[in-house]
């Protein structure tokens, strides 16, 4: 019998309950979910879209692929991206999940994510038996690695890998003959000196070439379409290939008026523009408040969290802060590199920020 982790917000129980008996309620930082609502543009093309008695193919139609295209070299700066290269996902965490699978990954092969990591990465080599390796550094990459992945900016930590270790990452990769897989869910939500951080598929990286290398993109958090699970893959299409000949197999197609809503949202820039300038000013009112509270911030300006650290065990300082009524994740929960950190989302309504932040600056 397969034998998977604990889902480990489970263990937030305790602290949640302590939370909650603030006197004027529980604040949850601990989640990354939108909680603002979605673009009116882009629940009016789910509306329009809404008749699709068909079924959808795992590509998606020549239209689809072209629009997709043309934000990967518009925005991405990769034009290597082709429509052969690129299809919807439904969401990204099944993506993430089941890449190992639709590889063809088993025991015999390694799988290599980040120190610090979403527990996703980890899980999708469980369920084929494979080896994982927490590791930043391509030189410890071991032999026998099939795939690594990359994710920049970070979660939980919001740090933004350069165009040298891009580069450097795919050297790597090569070298092993292993596909790399950059998962850039928050790469249009940068700081204010860095508003889009870089691709590994843009020119800058590859030259062009992207032979065994894939990019994940979602835009839950970009577009507020989290509920909505529209996503995609994009990359060299040798790898491609067989993952769409194995979706169609399973049945994983993202459904027809999700890609239509997803074709719009990519098209406009203006909303991602409004929707990250919002977590700017969120991580402005917070970033005081958590200093004020006894911690120190050492992750990266990129996304939606702030990552930092009491210099103790995560849970204590997640109990510490939930005596003041505010709910925030442990760093153990993305790997041991973690264990004395804390990720804290921006991902709550203004009047819960600022008032969190009151609470965090008693």
């Amino acid at each position: 019998m397969l034998r998977l982790p604990d889902f480990p917000w489970d263990e937030l129980g305790p602290a949640k309950s302590l939370a909650s008996e603030h006197p004027e309620g529980l604040i949850d930082l601990s989640v990354g979910s939108p909680v603002d609502d979605t673009p009116g543009l882009l629940q009016q093309a789910l509306a329009e879209a809404s008749n699709a008695p068909g079924y959808p193919t795992v590509r998606g139609s020549q239209a689809t692929r072209d629009d997709l295209v043309a934000w990967w070299h518009q925005v991405r700066g990769a034009t290597g991206v082709s429509a052969e290269g690129v299809f919807p996902t439904i969401g990204s965490k099944e993506m993430v999940g089941l890449l190992p699978l639709l590889l063809g990954l088993g025991p015999q092969d390694a799988v290599v994510y980040p120190r610090i990591a979403y527990p996703t990465y980890q899980v999708g080599a469980t369920l084929v038996g494979a080896q994982s390796r927490a590791s930043d550094d391509p030189d410890s990459w071991p032999e026998g690695t099939k795939l690594v992945w990359l994710n920049s900016p970070g979660n939980p930590t919001g740090e933004v890998l350069s165009i040298e270790q891009l580069q450097r990452a795919v050297a790597r990769a090569r070298q092993l003959g292993a596909v790399l897989a950059s998962d850039e869910c928050y790469a249009l939500l940068g700081s204010g000196s860095q508003p889009h951080s870089p691709s590994l598929l843009c020119d800058e990286v590859t030259g062009g070439d992207l032979t065994g290398l894939v990019a994940l993109y979602s835009l839950s958090k970009q577009s507020n379409l989290a509920g909505y699970r529209g996503a995609m893959l994009a990359g060299d299409p040798g790898v491609i290939d067989p993952i769409v000949l194995a979706r169609r197999h399973l049945g994983l197609m993202s459904p027809e008026p999700i890609r239509q809503v997803l074709r719009v949202a990519l098209g406009d820039s203006s909303h991602v523009d409004d929707i990250r300038q919002r977590y700017h000013r969120r991580r402005e009112v917070l970033t005081p408040a958590v200093l004020a509270a006894g911690l120190r911030i050492t992750g990266g300006d990129a996304g939606l969290y702030i990552w930092a650290t009491a210099d103790q065990l995560a849970m204590d300082t997640v109990m510490d802060v939930a005596t003041r009524g505010v709910l925030v994740t442990p760093g153990h929960f993305y790997g041991p590199a973690g264990n004395q950190h804390v990720r804290i989302a921006l991902t709550a309504t203004d009047g819960d920020i600022e008032a969190a932040a009151a609470r965090l600056s008693l």
